[in-house]
């Protein structure tokens, strides 16, 4: 089994690779996994990442996930996945709006793209 910090760069790094866009992102937010009466808090700052088990002052969002979700996500999830998890309440960003509203932008557009891909 992977440890919580490859389990973050994976995830990451995937999600990169489906939106490259966001690859050059410079970003430091703090990731809450939620666990069986447990949280975890870790620092991840893009690009890199470079992620720390630490609860953090200069993070710009916060997201919290619950771990089970999160270890799925992270190995198997796509854009629509990740999407999916937000609109269903699975995932919640707090912190500064318009950092969320440009992540949402670049990856609505990137989904837009895709769709336009699959009707030609």
């Amino acid at each position: 089994m992977a440890s919580t910090q490859d389990l973050i760069k994976t995830a990451i790094e995937r999600f990169q690779a489906q939106v490259p866009a966001l690859a050059q992102l410079k970003l430091v937010f703090e990731l809450e996994l939620r666990g069986r009466g447990d949280v975890q808090m870790f620092r991840v700052e893009v690009p890199g990442p470079k992620i720390s088990k630490a609860s953090t002052q200069d993070a710009r969002v916060t997201v919290a996930i619950p771990r089970s979700d999160f270890n799925q996500l992270a190995t198997e999830g796509t854009v629509r996945d990740y999407i999916e998890a937000v609109e269903n309440g699975h995932i919640r960003a707090t912190g500064d709006s318009n950092i969320q509203k440009l992540i949402a932008q670049v990856v609505e557009r990137h989904e837009q793209r895709v769709r336009t891909k699959k009707v030609h």
